[in-house]
């Protein structure tokens, strides 16, 4: 059962989203915050798995609660869950450790499949929130097979690995119990590794590396 904490200041989405939510068997809605400070507090009394999360709410926006629940519980998965797709507001949210960025159009059954995949750790993003952020990337986009960059070369077998796990959404902690490593060398292999590809974050890490999948995977 996937434990399911909803954020939004607006308690008829918070209450439409119960109703539908609830109708899958694997889905648990355990309670209901009305900005990201009130979430903050249920935390540790709610276990949640995966936090529902609004983006512009009063008190603590969605920004200021992904960051401060990341710091403090970084096991938890959050899936934001909002009206706005605007360019900041994507990338302040993936930056500050969403595992997904979803509007409030997205069909029910979808949302539920995201939650899914977010639990297990996959990154999940909308229709046209990829494009919003490979616009970081020109060079990236101007074609559908892009030559092998130079830099690929030089990444070590290990980070090759924590790149494809980054591209999977996983976490430090959960790169550190998959390759039986400690969450401090991970942290090493991704410093290393951005500088090497001369990427900004863990979010051009995942562009990059869905980008060269194939050549990532044959490269070993």
């Amino acid at each position: 059962m996937i434990k399911v904490l909803l954020v939004d200041d607006q308690n008829l989405i918070r209450q439409g989203l119960k109703a539908l939510l609830e109708l899958e068997a694997d889905l648990e809605i355990v309670g209901e915050a009305e900005n990201g400070e009130m979430a903050l507090n249920l935390i540790e009394q709610l276990q949640p798995d995966v936090i529902l999360m609004d983006m512009r709410m009063p008190i603590m926006d969605g920004v200021a609660a992904t960051r401060e629940i990341q710091k403090r519980f970084s096991n938890i998965k959050i899936l934001v869950l909002t009206t706005f797709d605007d360019d900041e507001y994507v990338k302040a949210a993936l930056q500050n450790g969403a595992m997904g960025y979803l509007l409030k159009d997205t069909p029910s059954e979808e949302l539920a499949e995201a939650i899914r995949a977010v639990d297990k750790g996959y990154t999940q993003l909308g229709p046209g929130i990829v494009k919003k952020l490979l616009t970081q990337f020109p060079s990236l986009e101007a074609t559908q097979s892009p030559p092998t960059p130079p830099s690929l070369a030089e990444l070590t077998p290990r980070e090759k690995e924590v790149l494809r796990l980054i591209a999977q959404g996983a976490s430090n902690r959960e790169i550190a119990k998959q390759l039986y490593i400690s969450e401090g060398t991970v942290k090493n292999h991704v410093t290393n590794m951005l500088n090497r590809l001369n990427l900004r974050d863990r979010t051009q890490a995942a562009i990059f590396a869905n980008t060269y999948l194939s050549y990532l995977n044959e490269s070993d």
